[in-house]
């Protein structure tokens, strides 16, 4: 996977980088891959691709493969190989298993995507349209993300994994989502990671610092 750099999305992620909306901050970021192998990736496609079918062998014999069904399919096995090749160099140190990462990856269409942002990024859109009043933050991300990877034929899939195994998320975090937009075409990955981190644990802990040299200062 290589990383691409393209100027659409360089805008979003210079306004996205770390907005800050009063009590909390806004973090988000994109990012582009070429889905040909580079570096250690074809080594780590080959051992993705053999526990997947050796999880798939040993359920061969089970009633239902329903966790896995889809694998069944070399196609849907190269998805997820992507998938968790571009997690893999978005986070080098963690190391993933394609058999847990597909556990929590869940395909998705353009409007359920909106609906979320719509929702969680309210203060980041006024703010958007504020700095730029040319267009909505949704639509310049639709334009950015079309332009490189053509969003009607893209695959949408959010990534939600248990916080203790979720790389993308901060401390104090109040939410956060990912999502991989997959172009099987033009062999390309755009992933869209955003959350919103609290500005109020800085204080807090400033606070309880305070708290405790007052404490210690004190003869008890």
């Amino acid at each position: 996977m290589k990383f691409l750099e393209y100027t659409p999305l360089e805008r979003i992620n210079g306004f996205l980088h770390h907005l800050n909306l009063g009590e909390c901050t806004i973090k988000g970021s994109l990012e582009a891959y070429s889905c040909k192998h580079a570096g250690s990736d074809k080594k780590l496609s080959l051992s993705l691709e053999n526990e997947i079918l050796d999880y798939l062998g040993k359920s061969s014999d089970t009633d239902s493969l329903s966790p896995a069904e889809y694998l069944l399919s070399r196609s849907s096995r190269k998805t997820l190989i992507y998938l968790v090749l571009t997690l893999s160099r978005m986070y080098p140190d963690c190391d993933f298993s394609a058999m847990k990462a597909h556990q929590f990856f869940t395909e998705e269409t353009w409007e359920t995507f909106k609906q979320i942002f719509d929702n969680y990024m309210i203060g980041a859109s006024k703010e958007w349209v504020e700095e730029n009043g040319d267009t909505s933050l949704l639509e310049a991300l639709y334009r950015a993300l079309d332009e490189v990877v053509n969003l009607p034929e893209c695959e949408i899939y959010s990534y939600d994994p248990d916080s203790d195994a979720d790389p993308f998320l901060e401390k104090g975090a109040i939410w956060s989502f990912s999502f991989f937009f997959y172009n099987r075409k033009l062999k390309r990955v755009v992933s869209l990671c955003f959350c919103c981190v609290s500005n109020l644990m800085g204080i807090d802990n400033l606070s309880n610092e305070e708290d405790g040299e007052i404490f210690d200062d004190m003869d008890m």
